[in-house]
């Protein structure tokens, strides 16, 4: 037992636990009910508002500038940012520009009904709500994707992929702005 690693010894000793629990007739407890109780036993307190400042800076109790229709703002405004690049740059300009517009509407088009829900709910915003309103999101982005491919035969995907990348990455410029 001196070579082996520690989970295994660790799941070595719960199973030899169990089954002496289970022979004496006791009712065992399992790993992970052992671990929420040894978690209820701490006490968990908040930070105060001096002792976040002091961890996180000055900044923490700021509210966010980035709200998400400021996200898909921006989201529209790269879009066709890149929608005028593919434009000017490529040769013949507009089944390109067409796929790259529709590729970042595949994007904004999504976050902006995402946003909207968000706006609907207002505070009764529960974690059931947000995972909704993802599947939602994700639904109408495959189904734009699907319905392009399908609808759209003069689709020029490369335009169309790096303008939705472009959109996407949005979410990472607006985390660095916050």
């Amino acid at each position: 037992m001196a070579g082996q690693a520690p989970n295994q010894r660790h799941d070595e000793h719960r199973a030899a636990h169990d089954v002496s629990a289970a022979s004496s007739g006791a009712n065992p407890v399992s790993h992970e009910d052992a671990w929420d109780a040894e978690q209820e036993d701490k006490n968990i307190v908040p930070l105060t508002r001096a002792e976040a400042e002091k961890l996180f800076g000055p900044n923490v109790s700021r509210p966010s500038r980035v709200t998400p229709f400021r996200v898909v703002a921006a989201q529209m405004v790269l879009s066709l940012g890149a929608t005028l690049l593919w434009w000017l740059f490529f040769k013949p300009p507009g089944a390109a520009a067409l796929s790259a517009f529709l590729g970042g509407a595949i994007c904004w088009v999504p976050s902006a009904l995402f946003a909207a829900r968000l706006k609907t709910l207002s505070g009764a915003a529960t974690a059931m709500s947000w995972m909704v309103g993802e599947a939602l999101k994700m639904g109408v982005t495959i189904a734009m994707f699907v319905g392009i491919a399908f609808r759209y035969h003069d689709v020029q995907w490369i335009p169309l992929l790096v303008t939705y990348l472009i959109a996407l990455k949005t979410y990472w410029i607006a985390l660095a702005l916050r």
